[in-house]
C-alpha cells in the first residue's frame, strides 16, 4: 500500500546530451530515492526523451501533460498529486517562460511540494521562485552562447569550403571528399531521372528492390531521397539554414569535395522539386493539381470527409462532418458518428467505420481502374510529325523517279537525296520514340493502378500507403460522402445509405 505525499517524477534528456551520465532511467531512479528520503511516494513518471528545453519550437509532450496534472491536482485516473521531484532544474526548464508556467501550475493550490536531488524547495517563497527563475535565465544565456559559437564554427568551415561533420553523406567515402564508387553513380542517375520527370517513389522502390541502403544502413524512403537530392553538396555547394553560402561577390562557395552533379544539373533538380511542392505529381512525372491538405494528421481514413445526411425538420440535411470514435478499449472497429448538438451536429448518425472504409476504398479503386481501362481503349494522340514524314518520303520517291528517268543529273540527285534520307531517318526515329512512349505510359499507368490497390490494403510499415496519401486520393476523387440515416432497428451494413459526391473528371 502506497504511503506518503503523492508526487510525480519528471526526467528529460536532450539529443545533444544523449551521452550524459544521467540517462532517463537514472534520473527517475534518483527522483524515487529523493522522494523516499523525504517521505514522499512517486505515483507517476513523466519523460521527455531527446527533446531540448531551450528551443522555443520544441513541444515537450510530457512536460505539458505534467503541468495539466499539477494544476488539476490529480492524474487522469483520479489519483491525487501534490508535488514534483526532479534531478536538477535544468532538466525541468531552460526558458524563463516555461519555469514561470511550472511555478504557476504547482502553486495553483496550497500545500504542494517540490524537490530536486539536493532536497526540497519551497516554491511559495518569493526568494526560491526568483532564484529558480534567475537560474533559467542563466541557463538560457549559456545555451545561446553555445549556439552562437556553433553557428560561427559552421559558417567559418563553410566559407573555407570544408565539409560538415555528422554521418557520412550518401555518395561519398568516409573522408566526405572522395566519391563513393558505387553510391555516387546511383545518386547521379536518380537526380537526372528525377529532373527528367521520374517520381521519387519510383526511384525508392527500385533502390529497395536492389537492397540499396542509406549511409546509416537504413532502407530508403521518399523523404530521405528528397533531402539527398535537395542538398547543394551534390554540385559542390554548401547551405546553412536553407541558404547557399556565398562569397563577397555573391557567388556560391565551392567546397573541397568532389561533386556528383554540375550546378546546372542540380538547379534543374531543384526546379522540378519546387514546381511539385503542394501539387500532385502525375504518372508521367508532370505537375498536376494542388494537393488538398488537412490541418492535422488524421488517424482514420474518412474522418472529416463523411458528412451527416440526417434530414433537418426545417428542410435540408445536417451536413456536419462526421467524427471518429475508436473501438471500445482499443479493440473492435472504429465508429463514425455525427457530433452532438453542443458541437454543432445532430448526434443522429453512427456507423461502423471498417465497413464504410472498405466500401469507399473499393469505389475509389474501381473508379481509378475504370479510368485506366478507358485510357487503354482511347485512341492515343497522333504524332505531330506524320505529315512532314509522308511529305519527305513522297519527295524522295519523286526525286528517285526523276533520276531513274534521267530527268535530273547525278550531281543534283546525290546532293538532295542524302538530305531527304537524313530527314526521313530523323522523323522515323521521332515517330518510333513517340509510339514507344505511348506504350510505356500505358504499361506504367496500369502497373501504377495495380500497385496502388496492392499497397492500399497492407500496413504502412510493410510498404503500404500512409493514411495521409490515401486521404489525398479520396479528396481528389470526392467532394464529400453523405451518410444517410438507417432504418430504425436495422444493424447490417447498407451501402445504399452512402452517397458519394464525385468530383468531375
Amino acid at each position: 500500500m502506497e504511503s506518503g505525499i503523492p508526487v510525480v517524477s519528471y526526467a528529460r534528456i536532450s539529443a545533444d546530451n544523449r551521452g550524459d551520465e544521467h540517462g532517463v532511467r537514472d534520473q527517475h531512479k534518483v527522483n524515487r530515492e529523493t522522494a523516499a528520503r523525504l517521505g514522499w511516494t512517486v505515483v507517476a513518471e513523466f519523460t521527455d526523451n531527446d527533446k531540448s528545453a531551450a528551443k522555443a519550437d520544441v513541444y515537450r509532450d510530457d512536460f505539458e501533460a505534467m503541468l495539466k496534472v499539477l494544476k488539476a491536482g490529480k492524474l487522469p485516473d483520479g489519483r491525487p498529486v501534490q508535488g514534483v521531484v526532479i534531478v536538477a532544474e535544468d532538466r525541468l526548464a531552460r526558458r524563463p517562460g516555461d519555469y514561470e508556467r511550472f511555478v504557476e501550475a504547482i502553486t495553483y493550490k496550497d500545500g504542494r511540494v517540490y524537490a530536486d536531488a539536493r532536497g526540497s524547495k519551497d516554491l511559495y517563497s518569493e526568494d526560491t521562485e526568483s532564484m529558480g527563475l534567475f537560474g533559467a535565465v542563466i541557463s538560457k544565456m549559456e545555451v545561446r552562447k553555445m549556439q552562437r559559437r556553433m553557428r560561427r564554427s559552421h559558417q567559418a568551415r563553410a566559407e573555407q569550403g570544408k565539409p560538415v561533420g555528422g554521418p557520412r553523406p550518401f555518395g561519398w567515402l568516409p573522408d566526405r571528399l572522395t566519391l563513393h564508387p558505387e553510391e555516387a553513380p546511383l545518386l547521379r542517375k536518380a537526380a537526372l531521372d528525377f529532373a527528367g520527370g521520374r517520381s521519387l517513389d519510383s526511384i525508392v522502390k527500385e533502390w529497395r528492390r536492389h537492397g540499396v541502403l542509406t549511409s546509416r544502413g537504413n532502407p530508403w524512403i521518399r523523404m530521405t531521397l528528397r533531402s539527398a537530392l535537395a542538398n547543394p553538396r551534390l554540385c559542390g555547394w554548401r547551405a546553412i539554414g536553407g541558404e547557399l553560402v556565398r562569397d563577397a561577390k555573391g557567388e556560391p562557395i565551392v567546397g573541397q569535395w568532389e561533386p556528383i552533379l554540375t550546378p546546372e544539373e542540380w538547379q534543374a533538380v531543384m526546379a522540378v522539386m519546387n514546381a511539385r511542392k503542394g501539387h500532385w505529381v502525375n504518372r508521367d512525372g508532370s505537375v498536376g493539381s494542388p494537393i488538398p491538405t488537412d490541418q492535422r494528421e488524421h488517424r482514420y481514413l474518412l474522418s472529416g470527409i463523411l458528412r451527416c445526411g440526417k434530414p433537418k425538420p426545417e428542410g435540408g440535411i445536417c451536413n456536419k462532418p462526421l467524427r471518429c470514435r475508436p473501438g471500445k478499449s482499443g479493440v473492435g472497429p472504429h465508429v463514425y458518428l455525427c457530433p452532438g448538438k453542443s458541437d454543432g451536429g445532430c448526434g443522429g448518425i453512427s456507423r461502423r467505420g471498417d465497413k464504410i472504409d472498405e466500401f469507399i476504398s473499393e469505389a475509389l479503386l474501381a473508379s481509378l481502374e475504370e479510368k485506366e481501362l478507358r485510357r487503354r481503349k482511347e485512341r492515343p494522340a497522333a504524332w505531330a510529325g506524320e505529315k512532314e514524314l509522308n511529305a519527305a518520303k513522297k519527295r524522295l520517291d519523286e526525286l528517285s523517279a526523276q533520276w531513274d528517268e534521267d530527268k535530273i543529273s547525278n550531281e543534283l540527285f546525290f546532293k538532295l537525296a542524302p538530305q531527304l534520307e537524313k530527314k526521313i531517318a530523323r522523323l522515323r526515329a521521332e515517330r518510333d520514340k513517340h509510339q514507344a512512349s505511348i506504350e510505356r505510359a500505358r504499361v506504367r499507368a496500369a502497373l501504377d493502378v495495380e500497385d496502388l490497390r496492392r499497397r492500399w490494403y497492407i500496413p504502412e510499415e510493410e510498404g503500404g500507403l500512409p493514411i495521409s496519401t490515401k486521404r489525398a486520393y479520396l479528396r481528389e476523387a470526392f467532394h464529400a460522402i453523405i451518410v444517410r440515416p438507417a432504418v430504425r432497428g436495422r444493424r447490417d451494413f447498407d451501402p445504399d445509405l452512402l452517397e458519394p459526391i464525385w468530383r468531375e473528371d
